[in-house]
This record gives structure tokens, sequence and C-alpha cells, in this order.
């Protein structure tokens, strides 16, 4: 099960970067905290589904195919409480995503915006992600492409909706979706434990991610890319009206 150690620092990391954010914005630049997307308007409900939506597709759609074609397979496990375990997951997995949002695309994405362009920032900060994985178990070249990846589909999240609840709801969904529904390693983290089932890879690691999980995986890549398609695709759309 996870530590005390592990509860702890989640729920702390995120009121420290918040903390740090409010000096910035309040006291220094005299900025509102719509300005790294927190304000009112980015928790509307809808745009705080769309992240839920957005994040659970991404991963969900990649991990269906894979085990329709049995690239992954379920095998049984001990019995256990699924519902205590989720819920234990939940309360690790949200607080950490915010702060992993909060530290890779909230005032700093928002600065590099306002002084380079959002293409520049986008980048910038997808690439910076993906560096802060570099030191996860099993983490290589592809598997830390795909973090980049997920970086610009995070960041793009942001742009679109206007919300970084948005883009920490999108990023608890699929770390959630892969720690509590396919009992599997996130970003080469291991999971603290699988009741009554857990879901193995047995097709090739390039394909479903190996001991990084699915998501360091070219299945995880497609569905990441087809959230980015529509991302930019719902931007021009908008633009457009």
């Amino acid at each position: 099960m996870f530590g005390l150690r592990v509860v702890v620092h989640p729920i702390v990391y995120p009121l420290g970067f918040l903390a740090a954010h409010y000096f910035v914005l309040r006291k220094l630049d005299h900025k509102e905290w719509s300005y790294v997307w927190l304000g009112r308007g980015a928790a509307r409900p809808s745009k705080l589904a769309w992240g839920v939506v957005l994040g659970s597709l991404a991963v969900a759609v990649p991990a269906a195919l894979l085990l329709g074609s049995q690239r992954l397979q379920v095998v049984t496990a001990p019995d256990g409480g699924w519902w205590g375990t989720a819920l234990l997951a939940a309360v690790v997995l949200l607080p950490s995503a915010f702060a992993e949002e909060l530290f890779a695309r909230g005032y700093i994405l928002a600065l590099i915006r306002e002084a380079a362009g959002w293409k520049v920032a986008l980048a910038a900060t997808s690439i910076g992600f993906g560096l802060l994985h570099i030191a996860n178990p099993g983490a290589n070249w592809q598997s830390l492409s795909v973090v980049v990846l997920a970086g610009f589909f995070l960041g793009a999240i942001v742009l679109v909706t206007g919300s970084l609840y948005a883009a920490t709801l999108a990023h608890f969904a699929w770390n959630w979706f892969i720690a509590a529904v396919l009992h599997m390693p996130v970003s080469g983290i291991p999971v603290a434990g699988s009741p009554d089932y857990r879901v193995v890879e047995t097709g090739p690691d390039w394909l479903t991610g190996g001991s990084w999980g699915p998501e360091g995986g070219l299945a995880a890549a497609f569905g990441l890319s087809m959230g980015l398609i529509y991302l930019f695709w719902s931007a021009k759309r908008s633009n457009r009206a």
C-alpha cells in the first residue's frame, strides 16, 4: 500500500506551488489568477468535464485496442478491496497531478507565452515535462518521448480551454485509469496493490510500454496524438466562429 510519506507529499507539494504562485502573481507582478488559468472562469464544470473526458479517452482507447488484440491481458490477482484501492490512488494522484501542472504549466507557461508566443511556450514546457521524468524507473528515449507528447497534450488543454484545472483533471484521469483500472505502472512506478486482477503486457515493449507502463508505448502516443488533433481542430473551429 501507499506509505504515509507518499500520501503526505502530494498534498504538500501543490500547496507549496500555490503559495509560490500567489507570491509571484499578487505581490510581485500584481496579476490575477486568470493569468495562470486559475481564475473562476477556469473552474467551469464544462471545462472540468472536458479535462476528465480527454484524459480518460486518450489512454482508455489505446488500452482497449491493446486488450482487444491481446497485446495486454487480464490475469487474476488476490482478492482485495477495489474501491478502497481506487480511492487511495485518487487521494495520491489528484494532488500530484495538480502539483505537476502548477510546476510545468502554471506561471512558467504563462510567462514564456507572453515573452515568446504560445508555440515556444508549449514546446519548452513539454520538453521540460519530459525531462522531469528522466529519473523514473525504466525511463528510456521512447518513454520520455511519449511523456513529452503528453506535455504537448496537457499544454494544449490549458491553452484551448483556458483552464489549468482542466489539464489537472486530464492528467489525473490518465494516471488514475492506468493505476486503478488497469493496475499497471504509472511512469515506471508500480501501483500499490492490484485487487482481484491486474493487466499484464504480452506485446512488444515499443507498443505496450513495457515496464514503464502503457503510457510509454506507441499505443499511448496514438491516443495522445488523436487528442492533440482534436484540440487543435477545436481551437481553429472556435477562431472561425
